[in-house]
């Protein structure tokens, strides 16, 4: 593959054709934050997290940098007011929704963000889709999918895959950024299938 030279935040960085601006920022040790993205999946662009400014012929853009493709001559700023700015509001709204994520109050201390602009809704769940898409790409599996759509969306395990896969799997569970995704696994399971004498018991 053909070597792809950008800017980022000012500094000259080598690129290989068919990378995002976000593998380019971490091929150089620049960071840019993001919450749905995982190396072993399809980029996806739930979180927004990783907006940023980039540049094409004196144009500057808002883009998603885990989806937006790497370009000879791509000025990129990563961390300017209004980017800023934007991860700010998606992080307070992110915390209406999960506001015990560590991960999320990490980003709030980062960008000087809390969580009263938006109203509480604790779903826990940010919709990030890191779960349903390890389950599907990686483990081939589909024990859990996305359900509902607009404010009604939510992520449940189906559980007749879910009974005879996840038990012994649960490699998702740590991928969560809430933590939101083991609980529902253990919801989902006790209320589907009891646990039997011969099943074992939960972990703590």
């Amino acid at each position: 593959m053909s070597e792809i030279l950008l800017q980022i935040d000012g500094k000259a960085v080598e690129a290989r054709e068919g990378m995002t601006i976000l593998q380019a920022a971490q091929s150089a040790g620049i960071s840019i934050p993001t919450l749905c993205t995982q190396d072993k999946l399809e980029p996806y662009g739930a979180c927004r997290i990783c907006t940023v400014e980039a540049e094409v012929r004196g144009r500057t853009t808002l883009v998603a940098a885990c989806l937006y493709p790497a370009e000879r001559d791509l000025v990129v700023r990563t961390r300017t007011e209004t980017v800023n700015k934007i991860r700010k509001m998606i992080v307070q709204l992110l915390l209406a929704h999960a506001p015990d994520s560590p991960v999320l109050q990490d980003l709030a201390r980062e960008y000087g963000a809390n969580g009263t602009r938006f109203e509480k809704e604790p779903a826990f769940c940010i919709l990030c889709g890191v779960c349903v898409r390890y389950c599907a790409e990686v483990k081939k599996k589909n024990a859990i999918a996305f359900v509902d759509r607009g404010t009604k969306r939510d992520i449940s395990f189906i559980p007749e895959i879910a009974s005879l896969e996840c038990w012994n799997c649960k490699e998702c569970f740590p991928l969560c950024p809430t933590s939101y995704l083991q609980a529902a696994y253990f919801l989902t399971r006790g209320i589907a299938f009891p646990p039997s004498s011969s099943e074992p018991a939960p972990e703590k």
